[in-house]
């Protein structure tokens, strides 16, 4: 009797059993200068990580074992442990913006929004192997497969720029659409979400020439591709909807009313996608069968997000 009244103490107290866990959930306040920290069994938020400046965007490394967080305007790139949210350290790298690592896990690649550059770094070492200068605003990323190649969209110059990552050179830059955002490897092509629009264009990676616009809705900021990879999820961010897409022929299946600035997602174990509401201060939890959502308070602009649900529970209560 006295050990199920202390199970039901450490519950009811926030310190539930690793038996019992539900998993942790990451999102980065770009406006608030915070990651909030949510235990993804209550959605509910238990802590905040301060930052320097201005989180944006996060990459898993390829060991699994470290987190990392770009602070654009801090000029740093934060390891967590993705198991706990602990600080393991701190780097100085200019403007990490956007970011992420090749498929082979030899490359981490890091767009400088404010400073017009795309750096290329050794992912073991992190040694800076090539600075790319360019015009302009160096948004969002994506590798090829066989990581031979990095696409890097240009929001201010309308264009998409591809970088061989074997011999650290450009090989083309070319005009998309207005202000691309959101980038993407699919079944051979590359897919740009052309934010200035209402849709997606479908890029040879070749060429770089585009060779169909797919209509999504008002301001295509993003894309996501399912963990089956049945399905293509965009993010149209100015007309506030999320919607989605047969992954084999880009047609429409059903759109969902996501207002507040539908920007970054991730998939939950039982299929339902978390959504950070840029504008909204809160994330929502999306079921696309139903097509109901569930709200999360986070932090001021929440942009990028990472859902572990492999981790302990969160135990410690906010003081908020």
């Amino acid at each position: 009797m006295r050990r199920i009244v202390v199970l039901i103490s450490l519950v009811v107290l926030g310190f539930a059993s690793p038996a019992w866990a539900g998993g942790i959930a990451f999102v980065l306040n770009s406006g608030g200068a915070s990651i909030s920290v949510i235990n993804m069994a209550t959605q509910r938020e238990v802590r905040r990580i301060p930052t320097l400046r201005e989180p944006h965007h996060l990459s898993l490394s390829p060991d699994g074992k470290s987190l990392l967080v770009g602070d654009t305007a801090g000029n740093q790139m934060m390891f967590l442990d993705p198991n706990t949210g602990e600080v393991q350290r701190r780097m100085l790298v200019a403007d990490p913006y956007q970011l992420g690592f090749s498929p082979d896990g030899k490359f981490l690649v890091v767009n400088g929004l404010a400073r017009n550059q795309v750096d290329v770094y050794d992912a073991g070492s992190m040694k800076l192997l090539k600075r790319f200068p360019v015009v302009a605003t160096p948004s969002h990323l994506a590798f090829a497969p066989d990581s031979a190649t990095v696409f890097v969209s240009l929001q201010d110059s309308d264009k998409l720029a591809a970088f061989d990552l074997r011999t650290l050179t450009r090989k083309w830059t070319v005009p998309v659409g207005r202000t691309p955002a959101g980038v993407m490897w699919l079944n051979g092509h590359v897919l740009v979400a052309d934010m200035g629009t209402d849709y997606i264009a479908v890029v040879d990676p070749a060429s770089g020439r585009v060779l169909q616009h797919v209509p999504t809705g008002k301001g295509a900021h993003n894309l996501f591709l399912s963990p089956d990879r049945k399905i293509l999820w965009v993010n149209n961010r100015a007309g506030g909807t999320t919607v989605s897409l047969d992954a084999a022929t880009l047609k429409p299946i059903r759109v969902y009313a996501i207002p507040g600035g539908p920007d970054d997602m991730d998939f939950a174990p039982g299929g339902k996608i978390w959504i950070t509401r840029r504008w909204a201060e809160k994330v929502a939890v999306l079921d696309p069968a139903s097509g109901s959502y569930e709200t999360i308070e986070v932090g001021r602009s929440p942009h990028g997000i990472f859902l572990n649900p492999k981790a302990p529970t969160p135990t410690v209560v906010s003081s908020r």
